[in-house]
């Protein structure tokens, strides 16, 4: 089924695209949330009128993203674990745990946006990158500590 977004949606699309989605996500979520309508003559010339307001709405979404782009680079978050042989993590540090030590630093970022390929399994620096917008991916700094398991 074809749908127009209303607004950006990271998996689809940003606002005023036209995509094909299947027919329950669009019926269930997208239409119910006003997130989209349906792709039809008349809600194209609604869309194509109403152009102008969205290229406003994306400009303003991405100059947003690259301020919070500006403030997020160079972040470092620190995770303490619990270690054996030296470096080697019990259980890892996932995407929860990175939020959870940018919470506690006040930065205000979605768990979803943070690109961790797999989950931390060794103590050390990593670089991380955070999607923002659809080509803003600034990289923050977590450093992942071991302390010595108590036995």
């Amino acid at each position: 089924m074809k749908v127009i977004l209303k607004e950006t949606i990271d998996t689809l699309g940003i606002v005023g695209t036209e995509c094909k989605v299947a027919p329950g996500y669009a019926r269930n979520y997208l239409f119910p949330h006003g997130k989209a309508i349906e792709a039809t003559p008349q809600n194209r010339k609604v869309i194509e009128q109403a152009r102008l307001k969205f290229e406003l709405q994306i400009a303003k979404e991405k100059k947003l993203a690259q301020e919070m782009a500006e403030r997020v680079k160079g972040i470092e978050c620190t995770i303490k674990a619990k270690v054996y042989e030296e470096i080697r993590l019990y259980g890892s540090v996932t995407t929860h745990d990175i939020k959870a030590a940018l919470d506690a630093q006040n930065v205000n970022i979605e768990r979803r946006s943070i690109l961790l390929a797999e989950p931390i399994k060794i103590a050390g620096e990593y670089k991380v990158p955070v999607r923002l917008y659809k080509d803003v991916e600034p990289e923050i700094t977590v450093k992942v500590v071991g302390e010595a398991a108590s036995v």
